[in-house]
């Protein structure tokens, strides 16, 4: 009897064995594929979307729910996702001859272009979708605008045709706090439009002084990016025009009443250091690649910095609605406006609900 229930565990134990080993490869395979999908919605610059968008959403006058909120960064998240997914989508050519992006899922082979569609179109339109739904249509068409222009003028458009293309393309990046703003107001108040100045004006020298090491890549890719097409000197100089338009137009928020002194010093301090590099980068000899990678480097802590600091020395939402009230065309005008979207944020609250690629 013992014998028998030994042989019948011992049966039972290599059967979970093998069951185990052939599920193992099929549990390693999705997650591979779960991986490769994660990669072709540019987790980087999804993450820099997001938090920019958050911080126009926080700063923004009145209260949000906490869900409401939540849902507004997710909806964000994936339609930058999406964008990301789509140019991925359409540049796979591109990709596969750079070594920078060759290891992308696409030129791999681990993800096909017709499902990379696929998956951008479904999240963009869910995204779009759940925005309108939970927040507001202001919102959801701003996302949308911006996907559209990320991926339809940039990418398909201005990425092959122009030198420019990552100054007039760099809107779409500059748009999240926009979108944030408008999740938590129903509105677009002067303050967003300056988050979105100093991001627009941050762009072009975050991306040319990373393409300034990359230039050969470009070319061989097709990609006008300024340093193939005006050289380093013309890059370099302009590198440093943005630069010091970026200082001044960073100090605004503090100048305006809307953000607080660590605002104000973290960007005098930053951006004094931002424009020094970038004059070391234009002082540079043609062979010096470690300049470019300071300033490249550096871009990304500056913006983070900055959007931080705003974020955590935020002076409240009352100094906001002051500054939006003043900057509103008219008193009387101002008043139906409020009295006409509150009735709306609280039927939301009463439901329960809240970019190293080129």
């Amino acid at each position: 009897m013992g014998e028998n229930n030994m042989r019948q565990d011992l049966t039972v134990n290599t059967t979970a064995i093998s069951v185990s080993r052939l599920a193992s490869p099929s549990r390693s395979r999705l997650v591979a594929r779960l991986a490769d999908f994660t990669l072709l919605m540019k987790p980087r610059v999804m993450f820099l979307a997001v938090f920019t968008a958050l911080v126009g959403l926080v700063i923004a006058p009145g209260q949000l729910d906490p869900l409401l909120g939540s849902i507004a960064i997710l909806a964000i998240a994936a339609g930058a996702g999406a964008a990301g997914v789509l140019n991925m989508w359409y540049d796979a050519d591109i990709d596969a001859v750079m070594t920078r992006t060759i290891g992308r899922p696409i030129p791999r082979g681990r993800v096909s272009r017709a499902e990379a569609l696929a998956f951008g179109l479904v999240l963009a339109c869910g995204a779009v979708a759940v925005l309108a739904l939970a927040l507001n249509l202001k919102a959801a068409a701003l996302l949308a605008f911006t996907i559209f222009f990320y991926v339809v003028v940039y990418t398909m458009w201005l990425k092959r045709q122009t030198p420019q293309n990552i100054v007039i393309g760099g809107a779409a990046g500059a748009l999240p706090p926009v979108i944030g703003w408008a999740a938590a107001t129903g509105e677009i108040g002067l303050e967003p439009l300056i988050l979105f100045l100093i991001v627009f004006l941050w762009t072009p020298p975050h991306f040319w002084s990373l393409s300034l090491n990359r230039a050969d890549e470009y070319a061989r890719a097709g990609v006008p990016m300024l340093p193939v097409v005006a050289g380093r000197a013309a890059t370099t100089r302009q590198i440093l025009i943005y630069s010091v338009l970026l200082l001044p137009v960073s100090l605004l928020p503090w100048a305006l009443g809307f953000a607080g002194t660590i605002y104000g010093a973290a960007a005098a301090i930053c951006g004094a250091l931002f424009v020094g590099l970038a004059w070391q980068l234009r002082s540079a000899g043609e062979t010096n690649r470690r300049a470019a990678h300071r300033l490249f480097a550096f871009s990304i802590v500056y913006l983070f910095v900055l959007f931080a600091a705003l974020l955590v020395g935020n002076g409240g939402n009352q100094r906001s609605s002051m500054l939006s009230a003043r900057a509103a065309p008219a008193a009387a005008g101002s008043v139906q406006a409020q009295s006409a979207a509150r009735p709306v944020r609280t039927a939301h609250s009463s439901t329960g609900l809240s970019s190293d690629e080129v």
